[in-house]
């Protein structure tokens, strides 16, 4: 198994407005878009573990015609809300580094 991060060459979060959280993986190649979207580890269900969202609320979409996978989810919290520390959403990817593909 592999980290996904390792495989993908860009992991990246940003607003899909200011209730949902858009996550970008891209692959340079077919080879590795195909083994992480064909794989158990990206599921609405490992998404919603690791950001702790509901699982019927995540949507993956896969775009092979560029190798990469679009992932959106609910904003908690909603950007700029008090208490919300990344109002353009940009550093909430991480999570995705865990997944192992």
């Amino acid at each position: 198994m592999t980290r996904l991060v390792d495989l993908a060459t860009v992991v990246r979060s940003k607003n899909a407005g200011p209730l949902w959280l858009t996550l970008d993986v891209m692959f340079d190649g077919e080879e590795n878009f195909t083994r992480a979207i064909q794989s158990e580890a990206i599921t609405p269900k490992s998404i919603s573990d690791l950001f702790g969202v509901p699982a019927e609320k995540v949507s993956i979409i896969p775009y092979p015609i560029v190798n990469s996978i679009k992932i959106t989810i609910p904003r908690n919290p909603v950007s700029g809300s008090i208490g919300e520390t990344d109002v353009y959403g940009c550093q909430q990817y991480l999570p995705l580094y865990s997944l192992m593909v």
